[in-house]
């Protein structure tokens, strides 16, 4: 899987982590920036990320800052990208299974580094439950 990456220095380090575990998966990953801890404006590394995948540049895209909260929301208005902050394992298995969540957003300040392995992990490997969806959908049409 193609997967697209960025961080503002808060998510740095995480950021290359997350970058050695999808290498170690087999993953084909771009870094968008930033290269160092130093300080950095946070959209001018999120935007690229999620611009690649709403291109299909990237079938996926994970971006990092020190809440994730700003990264979330730089993402989202990008046409076609639908970002999810994750927190916990559970949140990153419903991004997915109900939300098809093509990027995910994560705060390094608010996890540990295994917790955010596991979320990556989790959300890399949980389909999205399209069939269900599309029943709710219907179900609040009629």
């Amino acid at each position: 899987m193609k997967i697209a990456i960025g961080s503002d220095h808060a998510g740095y380090n995480y950021k290359e982590k997350i970058k050695t575990f999808l290498d170690d998966m087999g993953h084909d990953v771009h870094d968008y920036g930033t290269d160092s801890t130093d300080a950095a404006d946070y959209p001018l590394f999120i935007r690229p990320v999620a611009e690649a995948v709403a291109r299909g540049e990237a079938d996926r895209g994970i971006v990092l800052g020190g809440s994730g909260n700003g990264e979330a929301m730089a993402a989202n208005r990008v046409p076609g990208v639908r970002c999810a902050l994750c927190w916990n394992q559970e949140s990153a298995r419903l991004a997915r299974a109900h939300n098809d969540a093509n990027m995910i957003s994560l705060g390094e300040r608010m996890m540990s580094e295994e917790t955010a392995l596991d979320i990556v992990r989790i959300w890399l490997e949980t389909p999205f439950d399209g069939g269900r969806h599309e029943r709710r959908i219907k179900q609040i049409d009629e």
